[in-house]
C-alpha cells in the first residue's frame, strides 16, 4: 500500500515503521532543513523514547538533527559514482525507504552513526549540559603509538563520551512498535541502526600527550577519539558491498541468511531482504532516477565509468564553459584577491 500524498507519506512512516524516524526526516523533508522542533512536531503522536527526548531534551534533538544531516551527506559522497547516488529528493527517497534493499540498509545505518557522533561530539564540544568529556574509568594501556612510550601513563584529557551518544542514539531511533511484536522489517531496521554504530563505537582511537621537562616524555596523557567520519562511511560501504540477504527465523524474532553456504550475519554487517532494482531508468515506483543525462568517466571501468553507470545506452560528449577562482594572492592585512579564469572542459553525459 503506497501513500498517494507527501503529507500521508510522513505519517506512514511514523505509523508503520516507529522503529526508525529515519523515514520520517528523509521523506517528509530533507535533513538539510528538518529543524528540531519541526522533528518533534511530526512526532506528536509518538510515544516513548522518541518522544520524551523530544519534551525534555531538544538540545539533544538538535544534535540528533546534525546527525542525520552528517549521514545524508555521507551517503552522497559514497554513492555519487554509483547509478543509485542517494538523492534526497523526497517523492524518490521515500520509496527507497519502503523498501528492505541494500541501499536502504546503508541509510539506517550512515545516519546512526551519524547520530552517535553527533551528539558524542556535542559532549566533548561542551555544547549540552548533560554529558562532557568521557569519564575516566579503568581500561589497559592504549595500543602502542608511534613515537609515544606507555611506561608512564595515564588516561586523562578530553576524551569523546562515546557511550553517551550510542545511547542517546539507541533511545531516539531503536524504539519498537509494540512491545513483544515484530517483524523482519523491524528486525533489519534495528539490526542496520546497530551496524552503523558499532562501525564507529568499535572503532575509537587513542591520542597521547608527552609531558615533561625540556621536552622530555615523563608522563604521557592519553584519551579516546571517535574516528573521522570519512572512515566510518568508508567501513560502511565495505558492508554494503557485502550485505547479507536475510529472511524471517520460524520463530519471528530472528532473520536467517538466505542460501545454505552463507554465514549468519555479525553485528556489523548490513542485511536486507528484497533485490535492489537497477536504477539505470526512472521508476516513480522504486524511487529510482535513472542515470540518464548523469556524468561517467568515459575512461573508466569501474562503477563511475560510462560503460556501468550508463547502463549500456551509451554517452555522448558535451563542451562545458565555466568560470572559477584563480591567481589568488594575499594581501596584507587580511584580504584574499582572485582573478576569475574561463575554464573550458569536455564532459561525458549518459545518454
Amino acid at each position: 500500500m503506497l501513500p498517494p500524498s507527501r503529507a500521508q507519506l510522513g505519517l506512514f512512516f511514523i505509523l508503520l515503521f516507529p522503529a526508525n524516524i529515519i523515514g520520517l526526516w528523509w521523506a517528509v523533508g530533507s535533513p538539510l532543513v528538518m529543524e528540531p522542533n519541526s522533528i518533534c512536531r511530526k512526532m506528536k503522536r509518538l510515544a516513548g523514547k522518541q518522544a520524551e527526548l523530544c519534551q525534555t531534551e531538544p538540545e539533544i534533538v538538535n544534535e540528533v538533527s546534525k546527525g542525520a544531516r552528517l549521514g545524508l551527506r555521507e551517503c552522497q559522497y559514497q554513492f555519487r559514482s554509483r547509478r543509485w547516488n542517494c538523492t534526497n529528493h523526497n517523492k524518490y527517497f521515500g520509496k527507497i525507504l519502503q523498501q528492505d534493499i541494500r541501499e536502504t540498509a546503508f541509510v539506517y545505518a550512515v545516519t546512526a552513526a551519524g547520530v552517535i557522533h553527533a551528539v558524542t561530539q556535542a559532549c566533548s564540544m561542551g555544547e549540552l549540559l548533560q554529558c562532557s568529556c568521557e569519564v575516566i574509568r579503568s581500561r589497559s594501556p592504549p595500543h602502542p603509538i608511534a613515537g609515544v612510550g606507555t611506561e608512564a601513563w595515564e588516561w586523562g584529557g578530553c576524551g569523546d563520551d562515546v557511550e553517551f551518544g550510542y545511547e542517546k542514539s539507541r533511545q531516539f531511533m531503536d524504539t519498537r512498535q509494540k512491545k513483544g511484536k515484530s517483524d523482519i522489517r523491524t528486525l533489519i531496521d534495528l539490526h542496520n541502526n546497530e551496524a552503523g554504530r558499532l562501525a564507529l563505537k568499535n572503532h575509537m582511537r587513542s591520542e597521547c600527550k608527552c609531558h615533561g621537562l625540556s621536552g622530555s616524555c615523563t608522563l604521557t596523557t592519553c584519551w579516546k577519539k571517535m574516528p573521522h567520519f570519512r572512515e566510518v562511511g568508508d567501513r560502511l560501504l565495505e558492508r554494503f558491498n557485502g550485505a547479507i540477504k536475510v529472511m524471517g527465523g520460524n520463530d519471528g524474532k530472528t532473520v536467517i541468511p538466505v542460501g545454505h553456504s552463507i554465514k549468519p550475519p555479525d553485528q556489523q554487517d548490513l542485511i536486507y531482504s528484497a533485490d535492489s532494482p537497477d536504477f539505470c531508468n526512472a521508476n516513480r515506483k522504486t524511487g529510482s532516477l535513472g542515470t540518464r543525462g548523469r556524468a561517467c568517466n568515459s575512461t573508466a571501468m569501474d562503477l563511475g565509468g560510462c560503460d556501468l553507470l550508463c547502463c549500456g545506452r551509451g554517452h555522448q560528449e558535451e563542451a562545458v564553459v565555466f568560470q572559477e577562482n584563480c591567481l589568488c594572492r594575499f594581501h596584507w592585512c587580511c584580504i584574499v584577491q582572485c582573478k576569475k579564469c574561463t575554464i573550458h572542459k569536455e564532459i561525458s553525459l549518459c545518454l
